[in-house]
């Protein structure tokens, strides 16, 4: 049976664009804001990544990391994601989602309880930053038994001999980071260099779904469509933190400008 993040993917091919895939962090600006905003761009996006914060996100640039400063302050805790998902899964219109965060804090909160209540939540896939190949290939055994997606990471720093083993251990989607910086940083290369090593993945093997992330705004966008899927974060969790400066409500407006982002992409 194909999971929901291949089904994503293979409808995404099918109308000849990218996957569009989110990134917010739970309870960001609060567990109630939260889960609106997920709503919100909910139509617009085909994977919707949620990040579980950490007081020290070293991989993070200031936009998310202040968004993961803002729900530590509220009161985060890990319970307070899987009711988030449980919540959003009950529609009928929900996409694919992935928690993304650090692997201590799985393991703090116990690795096989995790599971189970991602499990028992709907969660369709994992992204643990912290935890690279091959020392991720007992936890990412219990993910796939589990039916949940562990998605690996890659790097322009990855040897080909590396890519092409992380490559046959990759589930139904493979993380391309494209720039060796933190989330949020202009782009240091260009979109053309930037695809010209992620087809360089691709010839490994054509049917892994490989998106790209970091460096992707609304000025880049266009020009990395030939991908099967982009992630947006930074964007989306700076628009957050403009609108609360602002007093404003960010749902509409975070919900607004996915739905621009989209539109580039088409």
């Amino acid at each position: 049976m194909k999971s929901e993040i291949q089904l994503a993917f293979e409808n995404c091919k099918k109308e000849k664009r990218p996957a569009l895939v989110s990134y917010i962090v739970a309870s960001d600006p609060d567990k109630k804001k939260s889960l609106q905003i997920l709503k919100s761009i909910s139509p617009h996006i085909d994977i919707a990544e949620i990040g579980f914060p950490h007081s020290t996100p070293i991989g993070d640039g200031p936009q998310i990391q202040t968004s993961s400063y803002r729900s530590i302050k509220n009161g985060f805790k890990m319970r307070d994601i899987f009711q988030m998902v449980k919540i959003y899964k009950k529609s009928s219109r929900s996409k694919p989602i992935i928690l993304m965060g650090y692997y201590n804090m799985i393991f703090q909160y116990n690795e096989n309880k995790f599971l189970n209540d991602c499990k028992k939540a709907r969660v369709n896939g994992i992204i643990c930053v912290d935890l690279p190949w091959p020392e991720n290939k007992n936890f990412a055994n219990k993910c796939k038994k589990k039916s949940i997606n562990f998605i690996q990471l890659l790097s322009p720093t990855t040897s080909k001999d590396r890519m092409k083993k992380i490559v046959k251990a990759s589930h139904d989607m493979i993380y391309y980071i494209s720039m060796l910086s933190t989330t949020g940083g202009k782009l240091k290369v260009s979109p053309k260099k930037i695809l010209e090593n992620y087809n360089k993945i691709k010839k490994i093997n054509s049917k892994k779904n490989l998106v790209i992330g970091f460096g992707i705004t609304d000025k880049t966008i266009s020009k990395l469509k030939s991908a099967d899927g982009l992630v947006v974060g930074s964007a989306i969790c700076k628009k957050i933190s403009d609108r609360i400066k602002k007093r404003q409500n960010p749902v509409k407006n975070v919900g607004n400008m996915v739905n621009t982002l989209k539109a580039r992409i088409i």
